[in-house]
């Protein structure tokens, strides 16, 4: 079924948000610096200590905020609420630094994992299903690439494409066992696939709390920023995911593509 320019307006609505997620250019405009300055106060190894700590963080949220996404009617979505409470976790990172970020951020990941749920839910998503649950945890791993993508693997399409295979074996794993139960299955290489893409963005918000001047205030509005970013993902994943349950994906998909001029 073609889109209707309704649909197309919404598609271009979903593509500003999914191709222009600007997290750099918004913490750095808050900082009034460029966040490259928090490489330095960084310590050694920090990367693989920021992936280690994403990928827990992914597993316990799930643990979590996955439990309880039924709890609300299909057209709640509370993403101010949401903002408040991971503003509140991010000030705790922002007063003491990087030894808290094994504790905030999986607080922060849990909070933002139950408003990606809503924003599911309030774009039709049945959730008491493991394909949407998992398609929640997907959007972590969206605005953010991994070590091995190149120029060619930035985009929200082909990030989706990259890892379409995890998603679908964990699925399958998930309606088999649940989602509790996945050592050494499917479900960790997803979990895993998920943290090596949200850890850039994890990286990101670190390398801004390194700043001195940042401090508990700023660290509350970095973590607001950062659980916007990730609204902002979500709304246009789910956007596009509604499109597709009606016209098919491949005629979304084709919609998508020759959108441009589109703003954020």
């Amino acid at each position: 079924m073609p889109l209707s320019s309704a649909d197309l307006g919404e598609l271009r609505q979903a593509k500003a948000l999914l191709e222009n997620p600007g997290l750099v250019a918004r913490i750095s405009d808050v900082l009034g610096t460029p966040l490259e300055k928090g490489y330095g106060m960084l310590p050694k190894k920090w990367a693989s200590v920021v992936n280690e700590a994403a990928s827990k963080a992914i597993a316990k949220a799930m643990d979590v905020a996955l439990s309880t996404m039924n709890s609300l009617p299909a057209s709640h979505s509370s993403n101010g609420w949401h903002k408040l409470a991971v503003g509140a976790s991010g000030a705790l990172g922002g007063a003491f630094g990087l030894s808290t970020l094994l504790i905030e951020l999986p607080v922060s990941t849990t909070i933002m994992l139950r408003s990606i749920a809503d924003v599911a839910r309030s774009e039709g998503e049945d959730l008491s299903t493991p394909e949407s649950q998992l398609e929640c945890v997907q959007v972590l791993a969206l605005g953010g690439r991994s070590g091995q993508d190149d120029a060619a693997e930035a985009g929200y399409f082909a990030a989706r494409a990259a890892m379409a295979q995890a998603v679908s074996e964990a699925a399958r794993h998930a309606a088999q066992k649940g989602l509790v139960q996945r050592k050494g299955t499917a479900l960790v290489q997803f979990i895993a696939q998920v943290a090596s893409r949200f850890s850039v963005n994890v990286s990101e918000k670190v390398m801004a709390q390194a700043v001195p001047i940042v401090g508990a205030v700023g660290g509350a509005v970095i973590n607001t920023l950062f659980m916007e970013h990730f609204q902002r993902m979500a709304r246009g994943h789910f956007i596009v995911r509604r499109l597709e349950r009606t016209h098919g994906v491949e005629e979304v998909r084709v919609a998508y593509a020759g959108i441009t001029g589109f703003n954020a």
